[in-house]
């Protein structure tokens, strides 16, 4: 059943339309990979699923309740949390202090056991807790923010772009992260990636958006091994 979906979806930023009859839906307990070349709308899907894209046409659903005009906001409180490419972490202050702030939405008692249970499943944070986000290497700051956004204990967790510009070491890194979030901890994750081979590798659901239409939907492995799989992704045939 799914948790997240979007049906008949048209949205985009004021008067422009970027998606087009979007139908996409998101399985409690899976990783649902969104792959597309640059310029397809994977940001904008998740943008409109959070209520800050315009939302032209169609529905956006969480938990079977209609949600498409509550605002990013009440979402957040909702259970989903979105993490965006850039702009995601507080430089000038410490891993500790970055999870405290994220963990505004707790009851204030709750938030330092929260933190433990964090950096539990971050054990590299750990040994940070105390130093500066912005003197961490770009994969500790990406698993940082992860961290941060899990720190509400959200329902679904939204990834735009979490590879972008890490070597391929820590592309990996962060992948199997994403992995054990699921398989450990029964996470419900959303992860839009520009690294389309290694994404569907460890997705369960894999969705192919092309110029703002979706060309594939089904089974993440199946996607990757379609055999016109290049072609689709760059538009040429439908």
């Amino acid at each position: 059943m799914a948790i997240l979906e979007t049906k008949g979806l048209y949205s985009g930023y004021g008067k422009l339309e970027v998606l087009f009859d979007i139908n996409f839906e998101v399985r409690e307990g899976e990783i649902t990979v969104v792959v597309g070349p640059n310029g397809a709308g994977k940001t904008t899907l998740l943008n409109s699923i959070m209520g800050i894209a315009t939302i032209h046409k169609g529905q956006v659903l969480f938990e079977g309740q209609d949600v498409t005009k509550v605002p990013a906001y009440k979402k957040a409180r909702m259970g989903i949390a979105y993490l965006p490419q850039l702009g995601n972490v507080a430089s000038g202050l410490s891993v500790e202090e970055n999870l405290k702030i994220a963990g505004y939405l707790l009851p204030r008692e709750e938030v330092p056991e929260r933190i433990e249970e964090i950096l539990d499943m971050f054990p590299r944070l750990r040994e940070f807790r105390k130093r500066k986000a912005g003197t961490l290497s770009g994969g500790e700051r990406r698993m940082l923010a992860i961290g941060m956004a899990l720190m509400r204990r959200p329902k679904v967790l939204m990834l735009d772009e979490m590879t972008t510009d890490l070597a391929p070491i820590l592309v990996k890194q962060v992948l199997n992260k994403v992995v054990e979030l699921r398989d450990e901890y029964h996470q419900t994750i959303v992860m839009v990636e520009q690294h389309a081979k290694r994404a569907l590798e460890v997705g369960d659901r894999g969705y192919l958006l092309v110029s703002g239409t979706m060309r594939y939907e089904g089974n993440a492995k199946e996607l990757l091994e379609h055999p016109q799989f290049a072609k689709l992704y760059l538009g040429i045939i439908k």
